[in-house]
């Protein structure tokens, strides 16, 4: 799921403003013209990115589920806190207690609209071709715990919010019932992930706040956002 971008220099440009308005690069400063990029094969969920509701189910509570651009923007610029799970083995789950423990060791009591980002550390293999395969995940039980905190809005800098696809597919098909392939995402939960974080080594436990605005696209499931945190701001 790599992002693919076409870039035209200053010199395409003038090209193109030749054609389209007549004027020739002599009328042009340094005889260049704007500088495009396009965008190729940029998928809602290729990059850093924000999943709304809708990308889970088409609907959440008996409720048509909400596409990205149906949420409040007060959702995504709320104070943060970093869950520090890094020794975590791939596969492994991040249940109830263990959220709870990681609460206490970061000192961060939750208050609604709060932000949690959970630490994996495999943003260390962002790059690496097994990346969607590692790391630990997020239970439902986890994740409906932190819901009834008041929070909307969590995020992990692994590939996934889930332990990794192939293991959820193991279990799911040696169980034979639903409810096991996906289980943190069709929680029936309406609250959003932010997948595929990078450098939250780098973040206090606390007291900081986090912007993670995603694109407006009407009626998607996600969006790419560029997700950032100010430090020093609780």
């Amino acid at each position: 799921m790599r992002t693919e971008i076409e870039f035209a220099d200053h010199a395409a440009g003038a090209r193109a403003i030749g054609e389209l308005f007549g004027v020739g690069p002599e009328l042009l400063r340094d005889g260049e013209g704007w500088a495009v990029e396009t965008l190729t094969r940029f998928g809602t969920h290729n990059s850093t990115h924000v999943d709304a509701p809708y990308h889970y189910n088409s609907t959440i509570r008996g409720e048509p589920a909400q596409t990205i651009d149906q949420l409040p923007l007060s959702w995504f610029f709320a104070p943060g806190v970093v869950l520090d799970f890094h020794d975590r083995d791939d596969g492994e789950a991040i249940d109830v207690a263990d959220i709870e423990a990681a609460l206490d060791v970061a000192g961060h009591r939750l208050r609604e609209l709060d932000i949690v980002l959970i630490r994996t550390g495999r943003d260390a293999f962002v790059d690496e071709p097994d990346y969607m395969a590692r790391g630990p995940g997020v239970t439902a039980g986890a994740t409906r715990r932190l819901y009834e905190h008041g929070v909307r809005v969590m995020g992990i800098d692994a590939w996934g919010w889930d332990r990794p696809l192939w293991i959820q597919a193991r279990d799911a098909l040696a169980s034979g019932r639903p409810g096991v392939f996906w289980a943190a995402h069709q929680a029936d939960l309406a609250y959003c992930q932010i997948e595929r974080l990078a450098n939250l080594a780098e973040l206090p436990a606390t007291g900081f706040t986090v912007a993670c605005f995603p694109l407006r696209l009407v009626g998607a499931g996600a969006a790419p956002a560029r997700v950032v945190a100010i430090v020093g701001q609780p």
